[in-house]
C-alpha cells in the first residue's frame, strides 16, 4: 500500500497540471480581438449657414382703381383677370356732360380773346391822339387797366378749358400700372362718385391692380436673431442687410428646396413691440407666366453668417457626456482617442467642428458604440464624399459675393488633407 502511494500523488499531480494548463489555454481563447470600426477623414470646405423663416408673398406695387370724375359707367372694356399694361383704358365714363363744359369754357376762352383784341386797340387809339390833347392821361391808364383785366379774363378762361379738358380725359379711366387687374366691382349701368375736393375717402373703387414683376416676400425676424445678426456684425462675421444687398431664397409650400433666388432690399428701422419681431423684405424677378402670386405662403433662407473655411464630419460621429460633446478618432498606432469637441452648424446630415479636430485626423463613424478610448480597434478606411452635403444656390453669384469672414477650425495641425474644396457652389446649412 505504501509503496502504491507515490504514484497515486504523481497521478494526482498531472491531472492538476493538465488542468490548469487548459485553463490558461481556455482564458487566452477567450480574450476578443480588437473591434471593427469605419473611419474617416473630415470633410474641408467653404460653407455659409443658413437660417430660415415663413413669409408671405405681396405684390409691390397694387392700385385701387378709382374715378376721378362722378357719372354713369358706359363701358369696362377689360378682360377680368387679366394682365394690363399702363395707360390701357378700362372703363369709360359718360362723358356728354364733361364735353359740354369744355365747349362753353373755350367759348369763354373766344370771347376774353375778343375783349383783348378790342381794348387793346382802344388803348392803342389813346395813346396815339393823348400827345395832341385828344385824350387825358386818366382816359389811357384806364384803357390800360381794361386790356389788363380782359388778358386775366382769357387766363381765367384758359384755365377753366383746362379743367374741363381734364375731366373729359378722366371719363376714361386707365391703367396707371401694369399688372394683373382683379374683378369689375362697378359694372356699366352703375353711378360712381370721383375723387373730389370734397369725397376724396368716398370716391368709388372700381378694380384693383397688382405688380406682378418683381414680387415681394415679406418675413418676421425674432428679436433673438435680430440680436445674433448685430453681435456677427460687429465681429465682422457677416455681413448685415443694411450695409450691402444680402442673397436670398425662396420655396413655395409645393416646392422642394429654395429654387428662387432674390435679394435682401429692406429692413425695417424698428422691432414691433407686440410680436417682438423686426419685418425685412426680399425682392425676386417673376418674368412671364408670373408663377409667384401675391398671397402666396414662402418659406425663405437667408445667411446666418459670412462664408468661412470649415471642416465637417457625420452628426452620427458624435458621442455626448453629459453636456460635454467628443469624437473618437483612432491614432496610427490602431489606439483609439477621444477627443472633446466644439460644434457648430448643421448642414444637412454633417456637422461643423469648429473646434477640437483637425483635418487629418482619422473619425471613427461606424462602430462609434465597439471603441473604447485607449483601447485598440481594427480600423477600415472609407472616404466621405462632398456631394452628400446639401447645397444651396450653387453657383449663385450673390452667394459667392458675400465675403469671407473667417476660417475654421482653429486647432489645425500641419497641411490640410487633400480633399475636395468648395467650386462655385455654396454649402448650406440646414437650420
Amino acid at each position: 500500500m505504501r509503496d502504491r502511494l507515490p504514484g497515486v500523488w504523481v497521478g494526482v499531480s498531472l491531472v492538476i497540471l493538465l488542468t490548469l494548463t487548459g485553463c490558461k489555454r481556455q482564458q487566452a481563447a477567450a480574450t476578443p480581438p480588437p473591434p471593427n470600426v469605419t473611419v474617416a477623414r473630415p470633410i474641408e470646405r467653404e460653407v455659409i449657414e443658413w437660417d430660415e423663416y415663413t413669409g408671405r408673398l405681396e405684390a409691390r406695387d397694387r392700385v385701387e382703381v378709382r374715378p376721378r370724375v362722378s357719372g354713369y359707367i358706359v363701358e369696362a372694356p377689360f378682360e377680368e383677370g387679366s394682365i394690363v399694361k399702363k395707360g390701357d383704358v378700362l372703363f369709360i365714363i359718360d362723358d356728354r356732360v364733361f364735353n359740354a363744359e369744355l365747349a362753353a369754357a373755350q367759348a369763354q376762352v373766344a370771347k376774353g380773346q375778343a375783349q383783348v383784341a378790342y381794348s387793346a386797340n382802344e388803348f392803342k387809339r389813346l395813346q396815339d391822339i393823348r400827345p395832341s390833347g385828344g385824350a387825358s392821361e386818366l382816359e389811357v391808364e384806364n384803357a390800360r387797366q381794361r386790356l389788363k383785366e380782359a388778358e386775366a379774363d382769357v387766363a381765367a378762361a384758359n384755365a377753366r378749358v383746362d379743367t374741363a379738358q381734364l375731366n373729359v380725359d378722366w371719363t376714361r379711366v386707365k391703367a396707371e400700372i401694369a399688372g394683373r387687374i382683379g374683378r369689375k366691382d362697378v359694372t356699366p349701368g352703375n353711378l360712381v362718385t370721383g375723387v373730389g375736393p370734397t369725397s376724396a375717402g368716398t370716391a368709388t373703387v372700381l378694380t384693383t391692380i397688382t405688380s406682378l414683376d418683381p414680387i415681394d416676400a415679406y418675413m418676421d425676424v425674432d428679436e433673438q436673431s435680430v440680436l445674433k445678426y448685430q453681435r456677427l456684425s460687429q465681429e465682422k462675421k457677416r455681413i448685415s442687410a443694411r450695409e450691402m444687398q444680402i442673397p436670398i431664397f425662396m420655396g413655395l409650400s409645393s416646392e422642394q428646396g429654395f429654387p428662387h433666388e432674390g435679394v435682401v432690399d429692406f429692413v425695417n428701422n424698428e422691432i414691433n413691440p407686440d410680436t417682438g419681431t423686426l419685418r425685412g423684405r426680399g425682392v425676386f424677378a417673376n418674368p412671364f407666366p408670373h408663377y409667384l402670386t401675391p398671397g402666396l405662403f414662402a418659406r425663405l433662407r437667408i445667411p446666418g453668417s459670412g462664408r468661412y473655411q470649415a471642416i465637417l464630419i457625420p452628426d452620427l460621429a458624435i458621442g455626448t457626456d453629459q453636456d460635454q460633446r467628443f469624437v473618437l478618432v483612432v491614432k496610427d498606432d490602431g489606439m483609439v482617442e477621444r477627443k472633446p469637441v466644439k460644434l457648430g452648424a448643421l448642414f444637412g446630415r454633417f456637422r461643423v467642428v469648429e473646434e477640437g479636430l483637425a483635418a487629418q485626423d482619422r473619425v471613427i463613424i461606424n462602430g462609434l458604440q465597439r471603441a473604447r478610448p485607449g483601447a485598440p480597434v481594427k480600423a477600415e478606411e472609407s472616404t466621405l464624399n462632398p456631394d452628400d452635403v446639401p447645397y444651396t444656390a450653387p453657383g449663385s453669384a450673390a452667394t459667392q459675393a458675400l465675403p469671407t469672414t473667417r476660417r475654421l477650425p482653429s486647432t489645425r495641425v500641419g497641411p490640410p488633407a487633400s480633399l475636395p474644396t468648395a467650386g462655385p457652389a455654396t454649402i448650406g446649412a440646414a437650420q
